[in-house]
């Protein structure tokens, strides 16, 4: 790793004028005010974040910014409290996850995300389809929490509870920084409930409202998920009506569509609609084409994004490099099932689970029919709750590890009513990981020029987690530098680093990250390409990625020769049409 010296601060001295911007060294001027630097990182291979060629550079930081890039060894020995020498390392901006469910972790549990900041991601976007704010009795209710039992500090409504979330992961303290978009489904749930059938024109002001509230308070726009009940409910009408009230403030449409299956095409017409009656771009979350019977449709899919760019439509899309995603097991049943919060009264009535059954069998059905998608052998469970409905033991943490349709063996049933056992026993609180895509289509995904990339996952500590969940979470970006750079060269270096950081900024309107650039906050990362690379696995998920050997997030030391530091310098990020209250 690279050798790291930390210095005094007497007769440590740099140009004001190297710091205030230049890109390039120059001659002291007489008379020029001095300082010092915080951090200089040495002779590394700078992946600046544009996309443009790698050059030897030294990288100047203070004050949590990025003040000084210039050739190597424009910046000697003597002039930083810290310095690192990145001799045969790559230095390039942190990556900015654009799609994580970290809000756990990040608002009450550990914030270190050491699963994340060993990859070298220094920011953290959520907001796939749910939000903690804003909050009400209905979104309360979904969630089976009594706001009168939350601190206050967890107490999100009220006009500006958007941004006490925000303010309330800052207080609890991380490492890296973070923002998120509004949840569709958190904005419908609060203006309607869980229930079924088109919003009344009250509920439509409602969800208007609360979306412009949001995007005042930092939002980066609406982000929904068209698969999962209650927000597959919201039909193409209502979403463009709440979708618009974002546009004044610069929002951004981001969806999991309705399909990546059967319907890829006709999800996508979906989305594209939503965003051009809207008047805002569009993100699709990890695009995929899922099932075998659908693999063909990558390039189809492909074709459809260049097709509406070429007429003036701003679509994009992002993905994580792996053949299986993962989600709640619920989700192999039909989105009206869980209507109204209701799917385990109807899973106990006989003649509900029947139709139920018959109608997941069926596989001709106008809904996401992952488990007809992956197969049964395709389905791997992942975790389950250790108590169920009733507050007993569930019983149900012999099945971790095994495929649905080993399940089923030992249930003694088909799959379907394997899964729907133990969506009965855990109180819906299984999860899985589903395999349905395939690796040339990673493969051919990575190299469209408005591909990012996204995890889709939290941020976990292996010393701690239990169970099992997705690679994803630990790996995503070693695997895309090592296996698909480095190993298999999909994709150049360059083009890799822009797709993880810039790409991703210029997407969200974030101007003061994503790039190697004086002025810039100093997320920074040095890994050693030779050796970056993934290391969980499906079946061992908790273990962290190497070759990640420092990573600065606004400036401070967060990850050292690997270790975390226990550092939690994170800040908020917001969205372009925040405006603060101060």
């Amino acid at each position: 790793m690279g050798s790291v010296t930390k210095r005094g601060r007497a007769g440590v001295l740099l140009l004001a004028v190297g710091l205030l911007g230049t890109a390039c060294g120059g001659n002291e001027p007489d008379g020029e005010a001095q300082h010092y630097l915080d951090v200089v990182i040495a002779n590394g291979r700078v992946v600046d974040g544009t996309g443009g060629a790698w050059f030897y550079g030294d990288v100047g930081i203070l004050d949590g910014r990025i003040v000084s890039v210039v050739p190597a060894g424009g910046l000697d020995d003597d002039t930083a409290t810290i310095r690192i020498d990145a001799t045969g390392k790559v230095v390039s901006p942190g990556f900015i996850d654009i799609q994580s469910h970290a809000r756990g972790p990040l608002l009450s549990g550990d914030g270190r995300l050491i699963g994340k900041i060993t990859q070298g991601i220094t920011t953290e976007i959520m907001g796939e389809s749910t939000t903690n704010a804003p909050a009400n009795a209905n979104t309360h209710r979904a969630l089976g929490t009594d706001p009168a039992d939350l601190p206050e500090r967890l107490d999100f409504s009220g006009a500006r509870g958007f941004d006490r979330w925000l303010g309330a992961m800052l207080q609890n303290g991380a490492s890296p920084n973070f923002g998120s978009f509004v949840g569709a489904t958190t904005v419908r749930v609060y203006a309607k409930g869980q229930a079924e059938g088109p919003a009344t024109a009250a509920e439509l002001d409602t969800m208007r409202a609360v979306a412009g509230r949001a995007m005042a308070d930092g939002a980066f726009g609406v982000a929904s998920a068209l698969v999962y009940p209650p927000g597959a409910f919201a039909s193409t009408d209502e979403l463009v009506e709440v979708v618009a009230a974002t546009a004044p403030y610069g929002g951004l449409y981001i969806t999991h569509m309705r399909s990546e299956g059967d319907r890829l095409l006709e999800a996508m017409d979906e989305a594209m609609e939503i965003g051009r009656r809207a008047g805002v771009p569009v993100e699709i979350y990890h695009l995929k084409a899922a099932g075998i019977r659908n693999h063909h449709k990558a390039g189809l899919a492909i074709a459809k994004i260049d097709s509406a760019r070429a007429a003036g439509l701003d679509v994009q899309a992002n993905m994580y490099p792996y053949v299986a995603g993962g989600t709640g097991l619920a989700a192999l049943l039909p989105p009206w099932a869980s209507s109204g919060g209701g799917l385990l009264q109807r899973l106990r009535d006989p003649e509900t689970r029947r139709r139920i059954h018959d109608e997941v069998i069926s596989e001709d059905v106008a809904w996401e029919n992952f488990g007809a998608l992956a197969t049964p052998e395709g389905v791997l469970i992942t975790s389950v709750s250790g108590t169920g409905p009733d507050g007993e033991p569930s019983g149900a943490e012999r099945y971790v590890g095994m495929r649905l349709s080993e399940v089923a063996a030992e249930m003694g049933v088909d799959w379907v009513d394997a899964a729907i056992e133990l969506t009965l026993m855990t109180g819906i609180g299984a999860g899985m990981v589903i395999y349905m895509m395939s690796e040339e289509n990673v493969a051919l995904q990575l190299r469209q020029p408005w591909m990012k990339i996204g995890t889709d996952a939290s941020g976990f500590n292996p010393e701690t987690a239990s169970g099992m969940t997705h690679p994803r979470a630990y790996g995503t970006y070693p695997r895309i530098l090592g296996k698909y750079v480095r190993d298999e060269g999909v994709i150049t270096l360059e083009d890799a680093v822009r797709k993880m950081t810039s790409a991703v900024a210029t997407r969200l309107s974030i101007t003061d990250r994503g790039l190697i650039k004086p002025g810039m906050y100093a997320d920074v990362v040095v890994f050693d390409p030779a050796v970056v690379g993934d290391r969980a696995t499906f079946e061992r998920p908790h273990q962290l990625s190497v070759g990640v050997e420092d990573v600065f997030v606004n400036g401070v030391h967060v990850l050292r020769g690997g270790q975390h530091t226990g550092a939690k310098p994170g800040r908020i990020v917001r969205g372009p049409g925040y405006r603060s209250t101060r």
